[in-house]
């Protein structure tokens, strides 16, 4: 497995549920009132669609695509503010467990469903920025984000680290990290349980194994290498 593709929120990165806070404050910017029912049949949908990219997500919600921008808009701004103030930190072992990837001689390539500019801030708070070869958000994969396989396959070709798909490991908390896996036709498409969904959900939707988190995965390579 010579190139790894890895999710960032829930993954890698423990945001401590600020996708709901930052959600709350965009639903506001439309006019969705906290506390009614309209407002918690839309979070139920931001939960249960976690791992996709945000933009998808709203245009579901709000159906015209000028509402769509503007919740995204104000959703990226508020989860950015939230970053800014210290609100995120590593998974456990994640930083640890990139560099004991990369020390293998395996690529490794941060993927998002967020907007650039909202990774750029994650990567920046955790002083990320130089820890991985290349990092990816829907709109560097031409505007897909998952179940799509996008993101797994422009990792593939852009970094040019393997023959073939098989060769392609993929890691994420969300049924939608292990949908864009299968369909790109990595060998192996592992969930974590540190983030949205559960075991059941994850292995529903593919995953060839299913882990406590990301820092048990370099031993899980080793041994499908083996």
């Amino acid at each position: 497995m010579g190139l790894v593709v890895l999710d960032m929120a829930g993954t890698t990165v423990a945001d401590g549920g600020l996708v709901e806070q930052a959600f709350a404050v965009a639903a506001q910017e439309l006019g969705v009132q906290p506390g009614s029912a309209d407002h918690a049949a839309k979070l139920d949908y931001v939960r249960a669609t976690m791992g996709e990219s945000k933009i998808s997500v709203f245009r579901y919600l709000f159906g015209e695509e000028a509402l769509a921008q503007r919740a995204n808009v104000a959703f990226e701004k508020a989860y950015g503010e939230l970053v800014d103030g210290g609100r995120i930190a590593p998974v456990a072992g994640a930083r640890e467990a990139i560099e004991e990837l990369r020390g293998e001689g395996r690529t490794v390539v941060l993927t998002t469903g967020f907007a650039r500019v909202t990774q750029d801030a994650i990567l920046d708070a955790l002083g990320w920025r130089d820890l991985v070869e290349l990092t990816l958000c829907p709109a560097d994969a031409g505007g897909r984000g998952r179940p799509y396989p996008d993101m797994v396959l422009s990792a593939f070709l852009r970094t040019a680290a393997v023959d073939g798909v098989r060769q392609i490991a993929v890691a994420g908390d969300t049924a939608y990290d292990m949908k864009s896996g299968v369909r790109a036709g990595a060998g192996v498409v592992a969930g974590v349980l540190t983030g949205a969904h559960d075991d059941a959900a994850l292995r529903g939707a593919g995953a060839t194994h299913v882990l406590g988190s990301v820092a048990e995965l370099p031993a899980i390579l080793r041994g499908v290498d083996a």
